[in-house]
């Protein structure tokens, strides 16, 4: 039996959400082609996050139980498997060298590759910043900037180095594997052909675009200035009162957010300040000359990476002071759908006995 894997490590925020979903949605068609994506029973989700959680054994607000065993049940799908089969998620990006070498000696004997697509400073921060928000984070922007800037990116400890720092990812995945089996897939910058990355990813994966017909409509889209301090501070309410990180998952992130607030109209992008942009680029630089220096594969354009700094004179709005009018209609409209979600449920008033009566009472005090 002959087996390539593909193991699409991340980044986070680089379009990982629309790949797995394409991959999903076109798994029949690919298997006719000798390309796998396995998606196993026990994987509620229908993607590759459990396994991926159970891997580098990090407790992602509360799921770790669940998770167990679930990157074992993977890997015995991948042994009956023979051609091509694609591994995706972006978490696996964290993973350490020891959780790698697990991973790898769960492959030995298949031809393994690690793909890793990687986009620009300049977008990345804000990005993760609003995705930390939407994971129960309350710091403000100002401070995860900072954050952002002082960690070590050689010996990440801040969970943003250790998923974006790219040369650090890289030689972590790469340090048992040939350059030409480690891919670097770059993100086009903001006005490319909206199919530009995926046809990157099938480069890599080689898939012939024409295999996955079926588009995926999935985007895990950003907030606003509004939007990310409207749940940065209803996150502080929500601790306070008891919240746990599942009903928070449920109805914060998933509801509020990804369905709701991230679809609203004329949202103000997040953008970096622009006296950071110098820092980003002598970063990005240090990145550059360690992929020319590695031999790694690079699928697309390697200056893609470079963050696009605003024009001179171009008007920057703070995150951590939002226009409060602006702020207002978005919890209004927030406090609506909150609102139809418990008359939705069988028996809106039991829904607020016990444990939920007093989280609002905790919540009244403070």
């Amino acid at each position: 039996m002959s087996r390539t894997v593909y193991l699409h490590i991340g980044a986070p925020k680089t379009g990982t959400s629309y790949l797995q979903d394409r991959l999903r949605l076109n798994k029949a068609e690919l298997r006719r082609h000798g390309v796998h994506y396995p998606l196993g029973r026990l994987n509620l989700h229908s993607d590759h996050f459990r396994p991926a959680l159970d891997l580098i054994e990090k407790d992602w607000g509360g799921a770790l139980a669940q998770a167990e065993g679930q990157w074992d049940a993977l890997m015995r799908q991948v042994r009956r498997l023979d051609g091509t089969v694609i591994i995706s998620h972006e978490i696996l990006a964290a993973a350490t060298p020891e959780q790698i070498a697990r991973a790898m000696a769960d492959l030995e004997g298949d031809e393994v590759h690690v793909v890793y697509s990687a986009r620009d400073l300049g977008r990345q921060i804000p990005a993760e910043w609003q995705e930390s928000i939407k994971q129960r984070r309350r710091w403000t922007f100002k401070k995860y900037i900072k954050n952002v800037q002082t960690a070590s990116q050689s010996a990440p400890d801040l969970w943003f180095w250790r998923v974006q720092g790219l040369p650090n990812v890289l030689a972590r995945w790469s340090a048992v594997l040939p350059p030409e089996r480690v891919h670097l897939v770059t993100v086009p910058p903001a006005g490319a052909p909206k199919d530009l990355l995926w046809q990157r990813f099938c480069t890599v994966f080689g898939i012939d675009p024409a295999w996955a017909p079926k588009e995926s409509e999935r985007r895990n889209e950003s907030m606003g200035v509004e939007e990310a301090a409207l749940v940065r501070r209803l996150n502080a309410r929500l601790r306070k009162a008891g919240v746990t990180g599942a009903e928070h998952r449920a109805l914060v992130k998933e509801l509020l957010v990804h369905q709701n607030l991230a679809r609203r109209r004329r949202k103000t992008p997040v953008t970096l300040p622009p006296a950071v942009y110098p820092w980003a680029e002598e970063v990005t630089e240090e990145w550059l000359t360690w992929v020319a220096g590695s031999g790694v594969d690079v699928v697309g354009d390697v200056t893609d990476l470079r963050p696009v700094a605003p024009a001179p004179g171009t008007p920057w709005v703070n995150p951590d002071r939002p226009k409060q009018k602006v702020l207002a209609r978005a919890a209004l409209e927030g406090l609506a759908v909150m609102t139809a979600e418990a008359a939705r449920r069988s028996d809106p008033e039991q829904q607020l006995s016990g444990k939920v009566t007093r989280a609002v009472k905790r919540m009244r005090d403070h």
